[in-house]
């Protein structure tokens, strides 16, 4: 009697367990937590990834979400140890942000090569959905395409067709001032000239001196987070913008602008995914990020690390399994995308993720209605028309 009272425990105890039992999804956030964009991605990425995870769990109480941060420090060596210990050894099934793109390309090499996962809602490289595609990778809010497509071709359109870059000397700065360069030269115009300037450069006058030496009417910031604060900033000092010099930013976010104040930026002319005032399901999402980050609005690399998350969690729960990083892709492909930040999208089989772009001007301080009121919207570019389409496409995943 007693063998079978215990036998009947055991067995209502094992039930129990397996009723209990959660499925752990482990999220590794890689970001800049202490460089130039730090305030871009870094903390703020982290909290965009748990208002996701959290966001996930109420509706999917069977999934336990663990959310984890480090530092790349920008540096590929750095972010390659920390993602083969993540892989190797924390158990972290899927890479959220890497907002730079040298970092980024590592990153989906081992993603790959462990079958995991790589969000990346950060960098910018259109080399990452294009020649250097892979199946475990999906990239998110923006790409070098996209935001040369949108702010080249219309600055050429409003007259401003000889330019000059200051560029990232890394990966994102050669990719972007290259895919740049060739809107420019579509709509008419031309490129005068160019530098390459290494990352986190304090000073840039030397730049900005060659730049008013070459007859260009535009320069061309293929740059982002401090080093483009700093450039505007030197740029307005040297009384550029005042003299008729446009400053075309290629990669800016709402961060820099705050930081640059509105007073410096105006007129700055930008193309960007995500703006926490474009509708209500994006204030919403602005609501529910600010409310937990000293009132800061988030930038589109905080907003794209919340959507491609929420996206990632929502293909593990219909898959039913987290342990093959190519088949979550797959069904993240299969699924539609809709999110507070984004709307509805598709993810492309490059891992492209397909949404509208918006091209904005920084406001007059006179328009302004508040702190974070900055952009008024040029245009809508469709998600068909801001991407490169397939048929432009090196990644062999569509063909």
């Amino acid at each position: 009697m007693k063998l079978k009272s215990l036998l009947l425990a055991c067995a209502l105890m094992s039930l129990h367990d397996t009723a209990w039992a959660k499925t752990t999804v482990k999220l590794g956030v890689l970001t800049d937590l202490s460089g130039p964009y730090s305030d871009l991605s870094g903390k703020g990425s982290v909290l965009a990834t748990e208002l996701a995870a959290e966001e996930f769990m109420k509706s999917n109480p069977s999934f336990n979400v663990q959310v984890i941060a480090a530092d790349h420090q920008n540096k590929p060596d750095v972010g390659s140890s920390i993602t083969r210990q993540w892989f190797d050894q924390g158990g972290v099934d899927a890479i959220v942000d890497v907002a730079n793109s040298g970092v980024a390309m590592a990153v989906s090499n081992l993603a790959t090569a462990n079958n995991k996962v790589f969000l990346a809602s950060g960098p910018a490289s259109s080399d990452i959905t294009n020649k250097a595609c892979s199946a475990n990778t999906v990239q998110w809010t923006y790409d070098t395409y996209a935001l040369s497509k949108g702010t080249g071709s219309a600055l050429v359109r409003s007259g401003g067709d000889k330019w000059f870059f200051i560029t990232a000397d890394y990966a994102f700065g050669h990719a972007m001032e290259r895919d740049t360069s060739r809107f420019i030269k579509a709509a008419g115009g031309q490129v005068v000239g160019q530098v390459r300037a290494p990352l986190n450069a304090p000073d840039f006058s030397s730049y900005l001196l060659q730049a008013q030496s070459s007859g260009a009417n535009v320069i061309g910031l293929a740059n982002a987070g401090t080093d483009t604060i700093n450039v505007v900033k030197q740029a307005s000092e040297f009384g550029l913008t005042k003299s008729g010099m446009r400053l075309a930013g290629l990669l800016v976010f709402i961060t820099d602008v705050q930081s640059l104040g509105i007073e410096t930026a105006q007129g700055l002319v930008v193309t960007e995914a995500y703006y926490w005032n474009l509708n209500d399901n994006t204030r919403a999402f602005a609501k529910r990020f600010s409310e937990r980050f000293g009132g800061n609005m988030p930038s589109q690399v905080h907003a794209g690390a919340y959507s491609a998350t929420l996206h990632y969690l929502k293909s593990v729960a219909v898959l039913g399994s987290n342990s093959d990083g190519k088949a979550v892709v797959a069904k993240m492909e299969e699924l539609p995308t809709d999110d507070q930040a984004f709307g509805k999208g598709i993810v492309r089989k490059d891992g492209r993720k397909l949404h509208d772009m918006y091209l904005f001007e920084v406001k007059k301080p006179s328009d302004s209605k508040g702190k974070w009121d900055l952009y008024k919207v040029l245009a809508t570019i469709p998600a068909d028309q801001a991407f490169r389409p397939v048929a432009e496409s090196e990644c062999p995943l569509l063909h």
